[in-house]
């Protein structure tokens, strides 16, 4: 059963679409996930490319899943990782950390092609505050049946375990369905949602909207099934007893934190991205991404 449906709020970027499902007003989280961007699929024009410059983070951790095209990160830790499809970029937020995400040459030469999913992850009580760190994990789990395959992106899900760290419970994975394909939706987490990024799909009967977040009701075993085909995103893991605030690109349980963090940005207090030092995206006077009351 759907409990919930959040429509994206969709940014055109000229050459593809950013669709953000999480924050909204209806809703600011599904287990630990507080932020949840699909982008893509979309080409680029040859020599161009996508160019995040540095920008800081406290708080949370990233995590990004590409479906086709490939980005390089780098961090102030002074990581260095091209993502490409099949290997999930986790990293770490926690007192603070400064990443910027571009274009590889390679790709800038053919036209980049931009296709996947980018979310936050809240850290929780008494962890907002670890040390920053990151992770790319290439070797994930693939389960196969009934028509479907699916990658554990993170956390235990039909069987299997991701090797990526999780600071609360959480599950993750990205499900490919063949035509007439199905897979069970389980029911081991405390909130869950699915997030059809391609194709046409439906839980129980119940069809999804093409990039609309569907919350599912809690403790019950479900089907996802296609006629057609699809590609669709499962997320969520425990509910959180504390609130989270978003302001730009900061996420805290305390307002007061986020506030030293826009005054820290402001004043050239965070590190900076080895290799990557030359630009900055600046502190918004309004930012587009908010929690709400």
């Amino acid at each position: 059963m759907i409990t919930q449906t959040i429509t994206p709020t969709t940014h055109d970027l000229g050459q593809f679409e950013v669709r953000r499902v999480l924050p909204s007003k209806a809703r600011t989280m599904v287990g630990p996930f507080v932020f949840v961007d699909e982008f893509g699929p979309g080409q680029l024009d040859i020599g161009t490319g996508m160019d995040v410059r540095p920008h800081p983070h406290i708080n949370l951790a990233t995590v990004t899943w590409l479906f086709q095209g490939a980005i390089e990160h780098r961090d102030s830790l002074g990581t260095f990782s091209t993502i490409r499809p099949g290997t999930v970029n986790l990293m770490t937020a926690g007192r603070g950390i400064v990443h910027s995400e571009r274009s590889p040459q390679d790709e800038r030469a053919k036209g980049p092609m931009l296709y996947g999913m980018q979310t936050w992850l809240a850290l929780p009580d008494g962890k907002e505050e670890i040390d920053p760190a990151f992770e790319a994990v290439r070797d994930l789990p693939l389960v196969e049946d009934k028509g479907a395959k699916a990658w554990v992106i993170m956390g235990d899900l039909w069987g299997e375990s991701a090797a990526t760290t999780t600071y609360a419970d959480t599950i993750y994975a990205e499900i490919l369905l063949g035509p007439g394909g199905s897979i069970p939706i389980e029911a081991n987490a405390d909130e869950r949602a699915v997030l059809l990024v391609g194709g046409e799909a439906s839980v129980d009967g119940a069809a999804l909207g093409s990039f609309e977040l569907a919350v599912l009701a809690p403790g019950a075993e479900m089907t996802l099934t296609s006629k057609d085909g699809a590609r669709v995103m499962l997320l969520g893991g425990e509910a959180f007893a504390t609130k989270r605030h978003v302001w730009w690109n900061f996420v805290s349980s305390d307002r007061e934190r986020i506030k030293q963090a826009r005054e820290d940005w402001r004043e050239g207090r965070f590190p900076v991205v080895p290799g990557d030092a030359e630009e900055y995206i600046p502190l918004p006077e309004v930012p587009k991404t908010v929690s709400y009351p």
